[in-house]
């Protein structure tokens, strides 16, 4: 890979990081106090290393991370994280993790072609997993809490003091007959999706 497209690409991870710190810095206001707003502004931070990172290889490169993502990304994160924040928590991760897996599947898709290529910039391809890593993380969480946050929902709908304790078999059976294929399919957030990575 030439150096012109390698930093074109360095660009794009830039400008979608400087996105994800402003998306998670205005949710983590948006659910301040709570648990998830702190996490969120714990992703934040770490989407700030990735904007860091990225930015001074670029500048390794002999170039400058694109004007356009220092001015254009943050606006964009901000009110992406406010809009999204307005419908809940349960519908912003979810949204986040639509972010997330972008990134992954970007990440992915050059840290192939720089292996394909036999790349020698260890560092770079260092950078690159662990930003990779990070990602997944992130994403992982947020499924976790969104199922959670079903469960909760599920529980709080089919208990109360007055409700007999029921096993573990009839929860289950109870929670997959009160929801409709279609709902299942609809949250298929619920289920991991495979995502096709060599074994760097």
């Amino acid at each position: 890979m030439d150096v012109k497209t390698l930093i074109s690409k360095l660009n794009w991870f830039y400008s979608l990081e400087l996105n994800q710190v402003d998306l998670y810095n205005a949710q983590s206001k948006a659910f301040k106090g709570r648990y998830s707003g702190i996490v969120l502004e714990r992703c934040a931070f770490i989407e700030q290393n990735h904007v860091d990172n990225i930015g001074e290889k670029i500048k390794e490169l002999g170039a400058k991370p694109t004007v356009l993502g220092d001015i254009i990304s943050p606006i964009l994160g901000k009110t992406a994280g406010e809009l999204s924040a307005m419908t809940g928590l349960e519908n912003t991760l979810a949204i986040d993790i639509l972010i997330e897996q972008k990134a992954m599947k970007d990440y992915n898709d050059l840290l192939n072609k720089l292996y394909q290529e036999n790349y020698g910039d260890e560092e770079l391809l260092k950078i690159l997993q662990h930003n990779f890593v990070d990602e997944h993380i992130h994403t992982e969480w947020f499924r976790t809490k969104i199922i959670a946050l079903k469960q909760y929902e599920f529980t709080a709908k089919h208990f109360s003091s007055s409700t007999k304790m029921q096993t573990p078999n009839q929860v289950i059976d109870g929670f997959l007959n009160n929801h409709s294929r279609t709902n299942l399919k609809r949250a298929k957030l619920i289920k991991p999706r495979p995502l096709k990575t060599v074994d760097w």
